[in-house]
């Protein structure tokens, strides 16, 4: 008896699941990425950007969830002024890169140092190798938002 209440609650449950799931995938479709507009390419990690539209002025609500992102996977490495830490610092790190190289570098870290002649240069000053953070273009398009705006752009 006690078996037969636990398979029918774990059925349940997978079932309870799996709607869920359906439903978040399908309202999720409903939602423009942040990137939609901007980025020409399927939302895939190592899928190579070749173009970025920036927006202007700014989009704050990209910068808030670049922070976070930021604050999570990248602050360990780099610092927000021109400090060095494990990698570069991030100050005017816009004005040094084309924001394409920026988010090939995030999301294509592989590739760059490939293929990339700048990518290799960095990777001999650090002596460290940038990890695969696994940030989706739509990160990258919000962490490009937030290097502009640290980088004093409005």
């Amino acid at each position: 008896m006690k078996l037969k209440l636990l398979i029918t609650c774990a059925l349940s449950l997978s079932l309870f699941s799996c709607t869920s799931r359906q439903e978040a995938e399908e309202a999720a479709k409903g939602s423009p990425s942040p990137v939609d507009a901007a980025i020409e390419q399927p939302e895939e990690h190592g899928t190579e950007v070749k173009e970025i539209v920036l927006s202007n002025p700014l989009n704050m609500e990209w910068v808030e969830a670049a922070k976070i992102i930021y604050d999570t996977k990248c602050l360990s490495c780099h610092k927000l002024t021109d400090e060095k830490v494990v990698g570069p610092g991030w100050k005017d790190v816009t004005k040094r890169r084309q924001p394409v190289w920026i988010m090939n570098m995030i999301t294509n870290v592989d590739m760059m140092l490939e293929e990339d002649e700048e990518a290799q240069k960095l990777l001999e000053q650090c002596l460290v190798r940038m990890p695969n953070q696994n940030i989706s273009q739509d990160e990258a398009r919000q962490l490009i938002e937030f290097m502009r705006h640290n980088d004093g752009e409005k």
